[in-house]
């Protein structure tokens, strides 16, 4: 390639500017004492799944693994098994690689392995490959370090397996996974208390395969080395390589400061004194000063001004209301930055997922919501916190998609594995009217305005139709308990119209609803449209007019407009006036949001419970019914979605 020298010279002068440009924090002496502050005044309403937020604009949610134990062999996943926990992300050689644990049943119980699977485009997953494998131990007896109890493991128990590190690209581009081998006595004692094995580490190759399995670190104070574990030290390979990419892993002391809790060595390794403390699940950033930012769970933060070499003393990000899960921050390809985590009120709930942004890697503000959705726990488990939690984006290094997106990735309720894309820069409003015909669209990637909610048995794409409509979004639903959501912003208003026109291909068990929401996801009204009921069917609000018979396989012409001030809406059929007046079901000045859905809401406040939580069918239950089943599919095709701000 040739670079024209003028041009280089002009964006090496602009990027410059930039830099010089971008907010700086304070430094480190005047924010150590609290290195991470939220400074907006939203909060998480603890009654609602999405936490009456606004949403963030553009958000793309798939579902890389469903979990299904009846049937992994012919549909779901090819594991079948149902704890599936602490996805880790990374973009190398044009693809991107997802790494997560499972247990056949539930947290802390063996057989525990690794799983890695991999996306040309972060939407179509690959079924999963076992990455580390199931783990034979010696006997073991095990001593609690506080009760003095003494637990007996038999020879030949299976171990279970703990994530703190996914990948690592090494300088010369090699790509290296890994992850902890290590036991449970019993459910309640977890497996990184410094008690397991120590850390494996594998190459993984250009063309899709494995190299060999080594120890990269023993937990050699815990009573483990190389006489008594199945796996060779990483020094014995004869891969030159090899060994020298898991020397440079050594000596970065970021990215190995992701094994402390597992580990817990006193021999020098770690750069941190922790003291009484417990700081697990590092993440870390770079503010615009150079200081790295180090977050932990329950709120601990720290600065170094090294590379990790030398820290501050631990501080309480006080601001933060993290509830025991995960916090991911990074600086994002529009230069500001992103702090996103379950922003709860209980320690119970793994819900909102929320997102904040800044410009100095210090203050944040305008929390948004990017994941609100909480299906019901189809499979009992041990300690299934419900909701997205364990949230990680790429880590510094580890690649960089060429887009401008936010990537991440998260269990939801300990079960399936999910990866989403959000919009940059971060938003939760747009200013333009909606003019959406989905032609000259390749996929559903390309809604960039949109909100997308995807199961793997309920997808959302854009095809094309052998009539007029050409290309349209289709809205399918396969699964027993869950839905497609397809949502998109229009500038906030009090006064609108809204059209969309409508076909219903196929009608299982699933009906499509069609809502209007405000800032805080209270909806003003609810439309359903179910041709083996009634018709269209309006069932919120104080007045309730009378049903419209429609048919499927049949396009409709749907136009509604609102009124916030009268709190009223009326309702157009193939342009012809149908109900006029129809009262909303909130009072609400204005209303922002419109969704398509393939089943009913779940986060009506008139389902919840004692104490403010969502009653979450499954939580304290067994198996569902028919979990692992695929129903009968529904298919509905929307197109010519507009709106117009009066």
């Amino acid at each position: 390639m040739i670079i024209n020298p003028l041009l280089f010279v002009i964006t090496c002068f602009i990027y410059a500017g930039a830099v010089n440009a971008q907010e700086m924090p304070p430094n480190i002496d005047q924010t150590k004492s609290e290195p991470i502050k939220y400074i907006g005044e939203q909060q998480t309403d603890p009654r609602y799944h999405h936490g009456g937020l606004r949403h963030a604009v553009g958000v793309h949610r798939y579902q890389a693994l469903r979990a299904n134990r009846e049937f992994p062999p012919e549909i779901g996943s090819r594991t079948g098994w149902t704890y599936n926990h602490q996805p880790y992300l990374c973009y190398w050689n044009d693809k991107f690689y997802l790494e997560y644990l499972s247990n056949q049943y539930t947290e802390h119980l063996a057989p525990g392995r690794t799983l890695l699977m991999t996306s040309k485009d972060g939407r179509e997953w690959s079924h999963p490959e076992i990455i580390f494998p199931e783990y034979s131990l010696p006997e073991i007896n095990y001593t609690h370090p506080e009760t003095g109890k003494v637990y007996n493991l038999p020879a030949g128990t299976k171990s279970v397996m703990h994530q703190r590190m996914g990948f690592y690209v090494t300088s010369d581009n090699r790509l290296l996974v890994s992850a902890f081998y290590s036991y449970c006595p019993v459910t309640r004692i977890g497996p990184n208390n410094g008690q397991g094995l120590g850390r494996v580490i594998r190459e993984i190759y250009k063309d899709g395969t494995f190299g060999p399995i080594y120890f990269i670190r023993h937990n050699r104070h815990a009573g483990w080395n190389e006489s008594n574990t199945n796996y060779p030290f990483y020094k014995e390979s004869k891969d030159i390589g090899f060994v020298a990419a898991c020397d440079e892993l050594l000596n970065n002391k970021l990215i190995t400061l992701q094994w402390w809790e597992e580990d817990r060595a006193n021999d020098g390794f770690y750069t941190i004194q922790p003291g009484e403390l417990q700081p697990k699940a590092f993440d870390f950033y770079h503010r615009p000063d150079g200081v790295v930012v180090g977050i932990w769970k329950h709120q601990l933060t720290a600065l170094s001004p090294d590379e990790g070499k030398t820290w501050t003393d631990f501080a309480l990000a006080k601001s933060l209301n993290t509830c025991g899960a995960k916090v991911w921050g990074q600086q994002t390809d529009d230069g500001r930055y992103a702090l996103v985590y379950d922003h709860s009120a209980t320690r119970r709930n793994r819900f909102p997922l929320v997102v904040m942004t800044g410009d100095n890697g210090y203050e944040f503000d305008n929390m948004l919501c990017i994941h609100g959705e909480v299906p019901p726990l189809r499979y009992y488990g041990f300690a299934f916190n419900p909701g997205p939690a364990y949230i990680r984006g790429i880590v510094e290094g580890n690649g960089n998609p060429p887009d401008d997106l936010l990537w991440l990735t998260y269990s939801v309720s300990k079960q399936d594995i999910w990866v989403s894309s959000v919009m940059v820069p971060v938003t939760g409003i747009v200013d333009a009217d909606v003019d959406q015909d989905f032609e000259n669209l390749k996929s559903e990637s390309d809604l960039d305005l949109w909100n997308l909610y995807v199961p793997q048995w309920a997808p959302i794409k854009i095809v094309e139709t052998q009539d007029e409509h050409k290309s349209v979004m289709q809205l399918t639903d396969e699964d027993p308990y869950d839905y497609a959501l397809a949502e998109r912003h229009f500038p906030v208003s009090s006064k609108a119209t809204i059209e969309f026109d409508l076909f219903i291909k196929d009608l299982g068990k699933d009906i499509l609803e069609f809502e209007i929401h405000n800032q805080k996801d209270e909806r003003a009204l609810r439309i359903r449209f179910d041709p083996n009921l009634e018709g269209i069917n309006f069932d919120l609000g104080d007045s309730d007019p009378w049903p419209v018979p429609i048919t499927i396989n049949k396009w409709y012409k749907i136009k509604i407009t609102f009124d916030g001030g009268e709190g009223e809406y009326s309702f157009w059929l193939n342009d012809k006036l149908i109900h006029e007046g129809n009262e909303f079901d909130i009072e609400t000045e204005s209303l922002e949001r419109m969704i398509f859905r393939t089943g009913s809401w779940r986060s009506d406040v008139r389902q919840y419970v004692l104490e403010g939580e969502p009653n979450t069918p499954g939580l304290d239950n067994e198996t569902l019914p028919f979990a692992g089943c695929k129903v009968p599919k529904s298919t509905f095709w929307i197109d010519n979605v507009k709106t117009s701000s009066r």
